[in-house]
């Protein structure tokens, strides 16, 4: 499922080995992890209860406790929470343009609409 993934930035080569992945529990799978373990990239997951009882329950052959920085981790929720925002204008959570430009162009309002909004509540 990860493999999928591919970052890019403005020009030049694709970078397609971020330094982290933050995600949430539901993409703690030994798989993933693995995964980006061998492509070296940090992985901010936090472990499942269930996933962690039952390394603990086979003792010292359970391995290591999962360990994620839990100060990235809260980074990741700052980028959802704007994502929900984004998602609120309903075109955009629909996706129902029919060109990428004008999809872009619906984002760029949504998000000049969100800035005035946190300006104006700072001045009050």
């Amino acid at each position: 499922m990860l493999s999928k993934v591919r970052v890019r930035l403005p020009a030049g080569r694709p970078r397609t080995r971020p330094g982290a992945v933050a995600a949430d529990k539901a993409y703690s799978s030994r798989g993933n992890r693995a995964y980006l373990r061998r492509r070296r990239i940090k992985a901010v997951i936090p472990e499942k209860r269930d996933q962690a009882a039952s390394r603990q329950g086979r003792g010292s052959r359970g391995g290591r406790p999962i360990s994620h920085d839990a100060d990235l981790y809260k980074e990741r929720n700052t980028v959802e929470r704007l994502i929900n925002k984004l998602k609120a204008w309903r075109g955009i959570a629909t996706r129902c343009d029919k060109t990428p430009e004008s999809y872009l162009a619906g984002l760029h309002l949504r998000a000049s609409m969100i800035w005035i909004d946190d300006l104006l509540r700072a001045i009050d």
